[in-house]
C-alpha cells in the first residue's frame, strides 16, 4: 500500500464541475448458457445471444441518451469494454455491429483499448476473428480454473482443455493482449490446488490476470446452499492464504500488482478499470450498466426484458441514480485509491486516519513516498 504526501491522481477537476467528455463507454452483453452457482450477475440465462435483439436495444439507449443530453460520448474513445454475461455468445459479427452503432470515428483513435470478455466454450475461431476484423484489441477470458471438478460445481461449460485451447485462439487471431480470470477461495472439500492454477496460468503467458475471490450472494443457489447449511465455505484462513500466495507467485513471475484483484505485464494493466478507479466519467449501457458523471451516478433496470422495452422504445432506461457531495467523492477516492498502486494523499485524509496511517507506516503496512 502507497501513501503518497504529494497530491496524487485524482477526480478531474472539470469532471468535478460536470464538464468533462466521456470517452471510456461500457456495453452489456446479459446473455449465458447457464447461470453459475455462485453469479448474482445481470444475465439473461438464453442457448445463444441474440444479437440483433441486444444491437436494436443498445441503440435505442444511445438515441436516448443523445436526446437527454446528460451522459454525452466525446468524438473519440478512450476505452471501450464489452462485458457480461458472455459477449462471446453473440457471434463473429457483433462486434462490428457495435462498431456502427458507436461510430467508427469514435472507435478510430490509434490509442484506444477496445476488451470483450468471453468465455472458452464460446470463443471459436470465427468468433476470434470477427472480434479482431472488427477492432477488438483485448479480450479477457473466464477461465477461473483449470480443476475439473471446481469447473463442474461452478457450473462451467468449458474444461481445463477448453481453456488452454481458448487463449491459443485468441493468439492464433493476432490478439496480443489476453487477460484471463482466476477464482480464490473455493469451497476446500473441492479439492482445488490453487498452486497448480496459478502454474497453469503462468504458463499460458497472459498478458493480465483478474484474481476473484468466491462471494456468497444471497440471491444465488449458492447462497441459498450455505444459508440452509449445504455448503460450506473457505475458512478465513484458508482465504487469506490462498489470496496472498496468488500475489506472490504473479509478482514473482513478474506481473505487477497494480490492483487488489489485478496484476499485469508492463504496460498492459486494464486503463478501462482504471477510469472507475480514478473517479473519472464512464457511460454504461445495457441492463444493470452504471454510468457516472459527476456529481450524478445512476445505473439501469437488470432485467433484460424490462430494460429492452425502455431501450427499443428510446426511453432512458434507468433503474435509479444518486448525487455525490464533496464528502462522498472524498471518501471513494480514500478507499478506491487504498486498492491501488498509486494510493492516497496524506492531505486527503482526516485527522484519525492519518494517526492510522502512520501506524501502518510503522508496522511496514503501507509506505510513504514523496
Amino acid at each position: 500500500m502507497t501513501i503518497e504526501a504529494s497530491r496524487p491522481v485524482r477526480l478531474d477537476e472539470t469532471a468535478a464541475e460536470g464538464g468533462a467528455a466521456i470517452r471510456s463507454l461500457y456495453i452489456h452483453a446479459p446473455f449465458c448458457s447457464r447461470r453459475c452457482f455462485y453469479c448474482d450477475f445481470a444475465v439473461k440465462v438464453a442457448p445463444q445471444g441474440d444479437a440483433e435483439e441486444w444491437l436494436e436495444a443498445i441503440g435505442g439507449e444511445l438515441r436516448s441518451l443523445e436526446e437527454e443530453g446528460a451522459f454525452v460520448l466525446a468524438a473519440s474513445l478512450d476505452t471501450l469494454y464489452i462485458g457480461g454475461g458472455t459477449p462471446s455468445l453473440l457471434g463473429p459479427a457483433a462486434m462490428e455491429g457495435i462498431r456502427r452503432l458507436v461510430s467508427p470515428t469514435r472507435l478510430g483513435s490509434a490509442h484506444l483499448e477496445w476488451t470483450s470478455e468471453a468465455n472458452p466454450e464460446s470463443f471459436t475461431r470465427e468468433v476470434a476473428e470477427g472480434w479482431k476484423r472488427a477492432g477488438v484489441n483485448r479480450v479477457s477470458l473466464g477461465v477461473q480454473s483449470f480443476h475439473e471438478a471446481s469447473l463442474r460445481w461452478m457450473g462451467r461449460l468449458h474444461g481445463a482443455a477448453g481453456a488452454r485451447e481458448a487463449v491459443r485462439t485468441a493468439r492464433a487471431a493476432g490478439f496480443d493482449n489476453v487477460s484471463v480470470d482466476l477464482i480464490f477461495g473455493l469451497p476446500e472439500h473441492l479439492g482445488r490446488d490453487l498452486e497448480d492454477d496459478l502454474q497453469q496460468v503462468l504458463s499460458l503467458e497472459a498478458d493480465h490476470v483478474s484474481l476473484y475471490g468466491l462471494s456468497v450472494e444471497s440471491g444465488t443457489p449458492l447462497g441459498r446452499s450455505v444459508a440452509e447449511g449445504g455448503e460450506a465455505v473457505a475458512s478465513e484462513k484458508r482465504y487469506e492464504w490462498e489470496y496472498l500466495t496468488a500475489v506472490e507467485r504473479l509478482t514473482d513471475a513478474g506481473y505487477e500488482a497494480y490492483e487488489l484483484s489485478n496484476f499485469a505485464r508492463k504496460g498492459r494493466a486494464s486503463r478501462h478499470n482504471m477510469v472507475y478507479w480514478s473517479g473519472e466519467p464512464y457511460l454504461g449501457l445495457g441492463n444493470g450498466a452504471h454510468s457516472y458523471r459527476h456529481p450524478v451516478r445512476r445505473w439501469n433496470l437488470r432485467d433484460w426484458d424490462a430494460y429492452r422495452v425502455k431501450a427499443v422504445g428510446a426511453t432512458p432506461p434507468v433503474a435509479d441514480h444518486e448525487e455525490l457531495d464533496a464528502d462522498t467523492v472524498r471518501l471513494e477516492r480514500i478507499w478506491l485509491g487504498l486498492r491501488t498502486r498509486r494510493g492516497v494523499a496524506t492531505a486527503d485524509l482526516p485527522p484519525t486516519a492519518r494517526e492510522r496511517v502512520k501506524r501502518w507506516i510503522e508496522g511496514g503496512l503501507a509506505e510513504e513516498v514523496r
